[in-house]
This record gives structure tokens, C-alpha cells and sequence, in this order.
């Protein structure tokens, strides 16, 4: 192991004079010749430039004044004041303006409003037409309003005098027939609650011919 071993070149190989690279021969630079041409010359001082070129002098405060002569006048904006200081806000955003009142849509449903209300109209009529035609096909009899209102009545006048009972009954239950009287009691009225709620619910009803 050592240093590694290089080559060393020889003396005899010397670089001659006539190894050298040769430059090309200096040539006058011409613009055509690259591509490109030259700028037109900067014109004399003696030369007057074109009048549509010439620069237009503007009396900017005679064509303000005019301006401002002719312009409309602004309007004040309304305001209010609210304390004996003077303290003043503007009046249009303050509410007390009527400019929601004097629309033309002021007082009338809106048009979101309107359409679901016909959609629900609609969806009424189609489940009452199929209510109708399932009914018709199981043979089922559709309770007229006076019958609804009959069938009402009494279930309320049933109610009244099971609560008038279930009122009359003695305030300590000790023995077995007193507390199955008022627990019979209680399940009737509940069932009786029941029914009505469910007739006062549904316009529609239907029973079965049986």
C-alpha cells in the first residue's frame, strides 16, 4: 500500500507553436448581417412633430367649475335625532320609515307559502282517493259526519258517567272488590279517552260491514 502511481508525462512532449488554436479574422459588424436593423435617427430640433401628436393643453379648473355649475344638487340625507344633545343617526335604517307596508306584496301569503299549501292539498286528495278505493275493495262503510258526531256524543256521555262513578268511590280501597272496581274503572275511562281522541283526529273513518 502508498500513494497511488501516476504517470508522468514525458519532457519530450512539449506543446508546439504550431498546436495553438487559430481565431477567426475580425470582420466590421454590420446589422444586417445579424438580423437586426438599425434605429431611425433622432430628428432635429428644428423639426416640428405632427399636430395630432402635439400635446393639448386642458384648463382643468375652468372645465371643474363648469362641471360643478351644471351638476344636480345632492339631497340631504334624512336623519333624526334622538336626545336633547342633538345626537343624530340616519332615519331610513332606524324601522321608524313605513317602506315595508307600502309594498305591493305587503299583506299577501307568499308564493312559497301557496304552492306547499296545494301541495299538501294535493297529497290530501290522492291518500283520501286511495283510502277510498282500498276501502271499496275490502267492502268497508264510510261513517258519515252525523254518525261521526253520534258516535262522538256518546262515547263523551260514556266517559262523563264512568268518571262520575269513578268520583263516588270511596277514598280508602281496603278491600280487594273496591281496589279491581277502581282499577276497572280507570281502564275504562282510558279506553274511552282513547276513542274519542282518535274520532276527533280523523274526519275520516271506516268500519267493517261485519
Amino acid at each position: 500500500m502508498g500513494p497511488a502511481k501516476v504517470e508522468v508525462p514525458s519532457p519530450k512532449r512539449f506543446l508546439l507553436k504550431s498546436s495553438e488554436p487559430k481565431l477567426t479574422e475580425k470582420k466590421p459588424f454590420a446589422y444586417m448581417a445579424c438580423g437586426k436593423q438599425r434605429k431611425p435617427p433622432v430628428p432635429p430640433k428644428s423639426e416640428n412633430p405632427l399636430k395630432s401628436i402635439q400635446r393639448r393643453k386642458k384648463d382643468f379648473i375652468k372645465t371643474n367649475a363648469i362641471e360643478n355649475i351644471r351638476a344636480m344638487p345632492r339631497k340631504p340625507q334624512p336623519i333624526y335625532a334622538d336626545t336633547r344633545n342633538g345626537d343624530k343617526h340616519p332615519l331610513e335604517s332606524s324601522g321608524l320609515v313605513p317602506k315595508y307596508v307600502k309594498k305591493k306584496s305587503y299583506g299577501q301569503t307568499p308564493e312559497y307559502l301557496q304552492q306547499r299549501k296545494e301541495e299538501a292539498r294535493r297529497a290530501q286528495e290522492e291518500y283520501e282517493n286511495y283510502i277510498k278505493k282500498h276501502l271499496q275493495q275490502k267492502a268497508m262503510k264510510h261513517l258519515s259526519e252525523e254518525e261521526r258526531e253520534t258516535v262522538l256524543r256518546g262515547l263523551k256521555t260514556n266517559w262523563r258517567e264512568l268518571h262520575h262513578q269513578y268520583q263516588g268511590l270511596p277514598f280508602v280501597t281496603d278491600t280487594l272488590r273496591k281496589k279491581r272496581r277502581k282499577e276497572m274503572l280507570e281502564l275504562d275511562m282510558k279506553q274511552l279517552e282513547k276513542d274519542i281522541d282518535l274520532i276527533e283526529r280523523h274526519k275520516l273513518i271506516y268500519i267493517t260491514s261485519d
